[in-house]
């Protein structure tokens, strides 16, 4: 273990671990870690120092700058290890470890480290591997793999024979890296190093470092919308290093991501549990509730409510497919009760109650009138071997996959986050011109004529939403953008 000591370690409640009533929730924590200085700024680390600032002088300016230099912690404190480390190694007469992990991390940052071990961004590695493998090892390759997908999603880190990293796996400092000492995670993925810096990672450019493009398209959709309008206007208002930084009491100019997904308001405590509050799963071809499992151990799922919601103190398989013991259930109604408070610190009831109703309208009409018809025709014709199950090796499989991966992400995340471009133009537009003028006809080249409109008739033809197209003689006069041929009543 890196021998960074403490005088005393507080244990910390769990977000959402007891019961939350509508109107009244007020969530806290425990008192923060006390830690004792006297154990900080080991005697060896300064010749770490003289010598950094010689050979390393940007990173040993971003160190002096930092909260930890104020404090006197310095490079030892973080990058001592004990020889039995798997990634020790010896360094100019110390043994040190490249890499300071979340579990380094929280020898001081305790509660901090406990709600990312257990969040969705420690996962990103799992998650990613798990979900879409073929999209980068058969589309492209693992060179791609390491210096693209791998850079956010994280990388498990391979050491060599002699302690060192290997060049496969290291640099990384992905959200969801698998470290030597087994822990998950990167706080330098925010944080950045060596300057840790909270402001970094309260600003929207901290998250849009990977939430940009087809899967989370947010850096698009934020600055898009008022809320990133608002930030862009005031950002000098916002207070970014504040200790706290409570919405309404430090700050109030603008909500960043950080305000609305993990921030502190006069309700609700911060948290470094990213999708705590994500009542729905926006990256699937169909978007459903999702409740929150919180095991006892600390670690979390997400499990769709088309599933049975299992009570405290069942036992259930985790991510892993090891077994956890319940300890707390967090339904998405309560989810979104914690994300509505936030709202409410800027927004009347009835603001932020309509938003959230518009939000759900447009992710339920993407569910109903493609997301639904669109998978129900794919695994039909899977089930009829018109399509191969290697991914990818169709025409048809990239349509479906632009329509719900690309367009119909854009479109629930815009709708989600109030930028009316994204949720339409970039989004739900291009979902109808994929849904009628690609996928529909290449169903039809795909499985003939007969199998193609038996298909339709079913999923498509047979919903309300799609009526119109039982009607083609109806004339549709858009005469001012060059198309549809004009009424004459």
């Amino acid at each position: 273990m890196r021998n960074v000591r403490i005088t005393r370690w507080y244990l910390h409640l769990l977000l959402f671990a007891f019961p939350l009533w509508l109107g009244a929730i007020n969530i806290s924590f425990a008192d923060k870690v006390s830690l004792d200085s006297s154990n900080w700024g080991l005697e060896e680390g300064e010749a770490c120092i003289s010598c950094h600032k010689k050979s390393s002088a940007g990173l040993t300016h971003q160190w002096q700058s930092s909260a930890h230099a104020s404090a006197g912690v310095n490079c030892l404190d973080c990058h001592y290890a004990d020889q039995v480390d798997k990634d020790a190694i010896e360094h100019e007469g110390s043994i040190i470890a490249t890499i300071v992990s979340p579990k380094d991390c929280g020898h001081c940052h305790t509660r901090e480290y406990k709600e990312t071990e257990g969040s969705v961004h420690s996962k990103a590695l799992s998650l990613i591997k798990n979900r879409i493998p073929a999209l980068a090892d058969n589309l492209t390759g693992q060179e791609m793999v390491t210096a693209g997908c791998a850079k956010c999603h994280g990388s498990k880190v391979e050491v060599r024979g002699d302690g060192s990293l290997s060049p496969d796996s290291w640099p990384n400092t992905g959200i969801g890296r698998i470290n030597p000492d087994g822990s998950r995670g990167s706080c330098s993925a925010c944080h950045g190093r060596h300057s840790f810096s909270k402001a970094q990672a309260r600003d929207p450019s901290a998250c849009a470092w990977c939430h940009s493009g087809p899967e989370s398209p947010d850096k698009g959709v934020f600055d898009s919308s008022k809320h990133g309008m608002l930030f862009a206007a005031n950002r000098e208002k916002m207070n970014l290093h504040s200790d706290e930084w409570v919405l309404g009491k430090d700050y109030s100019a603008a909500p960043t991501c950080v305000t609305c997904h993990m921030g502190a308001t006069p309700g609700v405590a911060a948290s470094h549990d990213v999708g705590m509050r994500d009542a729905w799963n926006l990256n699937q071809p169909i978007s459903e509730k999702q409740s929150l499992i919180i095991f006892e151990d600390g670690d979390r799922r997400e499990l769709p409510e088309s599933q049975p919601i299992p009570r405290r103190g069942n036992e259930i398989s985790k991510l892993d497919g090891s077994m956890g013991k319940i300890k707390a259930v967090a339904s998405s109604k309560r989810r979104r009760q914690i994300m509505s408070k936030v709202c409410l610190e800027c927004h009347s009831k009835g603001f932020a109650n309509g938003f959230m109703k518009q939000f759900d309208n447009v992710v339920e009409l993407y569910n109903e009138k493609f997301g639904k018809p669109a998978q129900a025709i794919m695994l039909a014709l899977y089930d009829m071997n018109l399509l191969t199950p290697a991914p990818f090796d169709d025409p048809l499989e990239f349509t479906y996959w632009r329509l719900w991966h690309d367009e119909g992400t854009r479109a629930r995340h815009g709708a989600a986050m109030m930028s009316p471009n994204f949720t339409w133009w970039e989004g739900m537009h291009l979902v109808g011109q994929n849904f009628y003028g690609e996928f529909l006809p290449q169903v039809r080249e795909l499985a003939g004529a007969e199998k193609a409109d038996k298909l339709i008739n079913e999923h498509v033809l047979s919903l309300d939403e799609h009526s119109w197209l039982k009607n083609p003689s109806k004339p549709n006069p858009i005469l001012g953008y060059g198309i549809g041929k004009p009424s004459h009543d």
